[in-house]
């Protein structure tokens, strides 16, 4: 090996060493209440109520299920929209922000992490008050969108919009932070020699910036996915508060639920359960082959 070659191997080695003080207390927590439920999850996915092997059946049966499809692709469209105006509004924003650093730069920053400090269910109380006519007090934009009753603002056609803006809402003010972060990252001295070449504030954002915090986009966009077809509270909040207008299956994760607590079919959910685990890593998986996220050559 190269004396330089080993010397990097040596950095790498004690970056990984002060690294390890920060990973350490969370290794438990991420066995005990990850690991090891996706392990018995495995397990009762392809079992069945007695403990003998049923292959691929309770996959098959769950498929087969009238509620499985549309409650797939309720979480597609939610996901899709909301993962598109996170990328585009939360990037061009923590963008707009980095270029105007100052003191009302840092205003917004924490006026935009506020919604984030309310917990899911909070958020959804309140935006269920802001959805009905008779009492939000931005009535007149419902007016115009054609919703007079509450129950007309969560038309099952408005519901992957709707919590897709919950969610915008609640989860874009941290990102927008993290993204400013990762945009403190660049020297200063490339912004300089991008305006000194004549570089505007536009092509310093997309062709200096935005190329560099490539990869945070791409691990905001893993998280945000999983977080994504993970939805559970709001669909069961909405489902309460219309009292049974939104089915109580209308996400995968409720379909799950339903299947484990109503049926006791604790196997069918498992199922359930690894097709989400699934469909997260495949696209992890997709977005780390064509984002380089973990590549450390570039």
């Amino acid at each position: 090996m190269s004396p330089v070659r080993a010397q990097a191997t040596r950095t790498r080695s004690l970056r990984a060493a002060r690294g390890l003080p920060f990973v350490l207390p969370y290794l438990p927590f991420l066995v005990v209440f990850g690991i090891l439920p996706m392990i018995y999850a495995l397990y009762l996915a392809f079992t069945t109520d007695t403990g003998d092997w049923a292959g691929l059946g309770n996959f098959t049966r769950t498929i087969s299920d009238y509620r499985f499809l549309p409650a797939f692709e309720h979480i597609l469209l939610y996901t899709g929209v909301w993962l598109g105006s996170l990328i585009v509004i939360v990037v061009g924003l923590a963008l707009l922000l980095h270029g105007r650093a100052n003191r009302v730069s840092a205003t917004f920053r924490f006026l935009f992490y506020i919604p984030g400090a309310l917990a899911g269910a909070s958020a959804v109380l309140v935006w269920l008050f802001m959805l009905d006519p008779s009492v939000s007090p931005g009535s007149f934009l419902l007016h115009l969108l054609g919703s007079q009753l509450f129950v007309e603002s969560i038309a099952p056609g408005k519901l992957p919009f709707v919590f897709a803006m919950i969610a915008f809402w609640t989860g874009a003010g941290g990102w927008i932070v993290v993204m400013y972060g990762a945009l403190n990252t660049i020297p200063h001295e490339l912004e300089e020699a991008a305006r000194i070449d004549g570089a505007g504030p536009m092509t310093v954002a997309l062709r200096l910036k935005l190329p560099l915090i490539r990869k945070w986009i791409a691990y905001m966009t893993i998280l945000a996915f999983a977080t994504g077809t993970q939805l559970f509270v709001e669909p069961q909040l909405v489902n309460q508060a219309s009292l049974g207008l939104v089915p109580d299956t209308w996400s995968s994760n409720q379909l799950a639920y339903q299947m484990a607590f109503r049926y006791g079919d604790f196997n069918a959910a498992a199922a359930i359960s690894v097709d989400l685990i699934a469909i997260g890593l495949i696209a992890a998986w997709l977005i780390v082959k064509r984002t380089g996220l973990f590549r450390t050559g570039d």
